[in-house]
């Protein structure tokens, strides 16, 4: 026997009303209107960020470049996520604008997809990457640092980033865009099981996110003003090496 899903949400059935429609909002919880009204899958009691998905989503759009940078990095075989996040530094709002999602791929590959998005913006990694090997007993720390990434080691207090990843979404002051799917499936399904206790499944991404929150906004910077062709740091611009000796 054959199995499919379907999504659907309230504005899929035609008999029910606007008014119906808002008064039946009005009796739920925040953290469960977008799974009721839209059929979006999430997972109430035990949720861990309770908000709105509606709340913190944004449309991509291009990022300012006063903007500093930088991203979280978590590591591992089964599955290596990246996030990258722009800080509005006037409003103090950070912006999830890219991730990179990939399982069972040799460092290499995980830093050209990281550098192609701007080799000079900083990131802060997985303190268990100090310990961890991947390949041949080296420690990923420094395996990532020898294939040119601007790397230090993010703080991994798990209550706290939670609580502050929490606090910034429900102020309003975390917003992730609409492309970002799988950091987005796996907010919708980050949970505590029946002992409070986070079910350690799919949370790659959210741990990358962590750290970001928790420690790269301390190394986030715009990207470096590239220099005039003709500039000489003896002479300015249009200048030879030699006049500034005239």
């Amino acid at each position: 026997m054959s199995r499919f899903c379907l999504q659907m949400g309230w504005d899929d059935i035609p008999h029910l009303t606007d008014t119906q429609k808002k008064n039946m909002l009005d009796a739920l919880p925040p953290h469960q209107r977008d799974a009721r009204s839209k059929g979006t899958p999430q997972l109430g009691a035990g949720a861990i960020y309770p908000v709105p998905e509606s709340d913190f989503t944004v449309d991509p759009f291009e990022i300012p470049e006063h903007w500093p940078r930088c991203y979280g990095f978590d590591v591992g075989w089964n599955k290596t996520a990246v996030v990258w996040g722009a800080w509005d530094r006037e409003t103090d709002t950070v912006f999830i604008y890219s991730e990179h999602y990939r399982g069972q791929a040799e460092p290499s590959l995980h830093a050209d997809a990281i550098r192609a998005r701007g080799e000079w913006i900083p990131g802060v990694i997985d303190p268990a990457s100090r310990g961890r090997s991947q390949t041949d007993g080296k420690q990923l720390f420094q395996m990532y640092i020898d294939l040119g990434l601007d790397l230090d080691v993010g703080l991994n207090a798990v209550e706290a980033g939670i609580y502050e990843v929490w606090q910034r979404l429900s102020t309003g002051r975390l917003k992730i865009m609409r492309s970002l799917s799988s950091l987005l499936s796996e907010i919708r399904l980050y949970r505590r099981d029946e002992k409070g206790r986070i079910v350690k499944e799919n949370d790659h991404a959210l741990d990358a996110l962590r750290y970001l929150i928790m420690s790269g906004l301390d190394r986030a910077k715009t990207k470096p003003k590239e220099k005039p062709k003709d500039f000489d740091p003896m002479g300015g611009i249009g200048h030879s090496s030699t006049d500034w000796m005239s």
